[in-house]
């Protein structure tokens, strides 16, 4: 699992940062949260596929969060792209796709959206969980949370030899958590395996206040990307405009006893963030202010 930060500015780029995405490379999957002007640039800079599968998960539809989404889905159309894409959105995220594709045409694949209407789990399969959870920012916006689910723990094959489990398919059932019944026996995982291996967790703020959600989504993370527009010394235009302190980002991280905080949606107005880094470690050690092309890998727990 390896996290890709595309764009890393605040409302409008600068020469060294661009708009808001962040994309997480899971096996050969994307999942691409926020997709600012200029992402598709990026994701070539980054060598990130076009055709590959893939999610958007817009956080809110701010300009500099999903204005890079139609020139995306043109290059895509234009690389021929056949496999379907999956949106998820706040409400009106439709109408925005079909303003701008009545207007520039296409896609010539099939985009499918989804219209977040409460918190909860918006989409599952048998290797992750990817969560919305309401953030507080001045329009309807989301937080999102990519929970990778537990893996089996280490199978030990002498162990079921030993009980006189026949290899194949009943090691497999036993792999993956279910008991086998060998010659009138129940045979139980625990007994010929570890303990589950716990999943890994990335959870991305958005723009937003800090709010308890965010902080009970982001529990024990092995990464919080939370947005630092501003240091304390602004903390009346942070509250003003719905957005977070780099001090608050860093306090979101110690109570929810997140693993590593990355800062990001970094206003023009910092052209060295070294003062948004030393004031979140005034709070939470483990934090890095993010920048464009940044590639982290997030290893598996052993």
């Amino acid at each position: 699992m390896r996290v890709v930060f595309l764009g890393t500015s605040g409302s409008m780029p600068t020469p060294r940062r661009g708009s808001s995405s962040v994309v997480v490379r899971l096996g050969r999957d994307l999942m691409m949260f926020d997709c600012g002007e200029g992402t598709q640039r990026q994701m070539v800079h980054a060598r990130v596929g076009f055709r590959r599968n893939m999610k958007i998960l817009l956080t809110h539809l701010h300009g500099d969060h999903v204005l890079g989404l139609p020139g995306l889905l043109q290059t895509m159309s234009l690389l021929r792209r056949e496999r379907p894409l999956d949106v998820y959105g706040p409400e009106g995220t439709v109408e925005y796709v079909k303003a701008f594709s009545e207007t520039l045409g296409g896609p010539t694949f099939p985009v499918i959206i989804h219209e977040i209407q409460e918190p909860g789990v918006v989409y599952s399969d048998d290797r992750l969980d990817l969560v919305a959870v309401r953030s507080s920012h001045r329009v309807e916006s989301w937080s999102y949370g990519l929970l990778e689910k537990p893996r089996p723990g280490r199978f030990h094959p002498d162990k079921a030899k030993a009980l006189a489990v026949p290899e194949g398919r009943l090691w497999h059932t036993l792999q993956h958590g279910e008991a086998v019944t060998v010659e009138g026996r129940t045979v139980e995982p625990m007994q010929v395996s570890d303990p589950p291996r716990p999943g890994r967790r990335i959870v991305y703020s958005g723009d937003t206040r800090p709010y308890p959600e965010m902080i009970e989504l982001a529990g024990g993370a092995d990464l919080l990307i939370h947005e630092a527009t501003f240091s304390h010394e602004l903390q009346c235009r942070a509250d003003e405009d719905g957005h977070t302190t780099a001090r608050e980002a860093a306090e979101v991280a110690r109570e929810a006893g997140a693993k590593r905080l990355a800062l990001v949606h970094i206003s023009s107005r910092y052209f060295d963030p070294g003062e948004l880094l030393e004031e979140a470690r005034q709070v939470f050690e483990d934090v890095f202010v993010a920048e464009d092309m940044m590639e982290i890998e997030l290893p598996q727990p052993r």
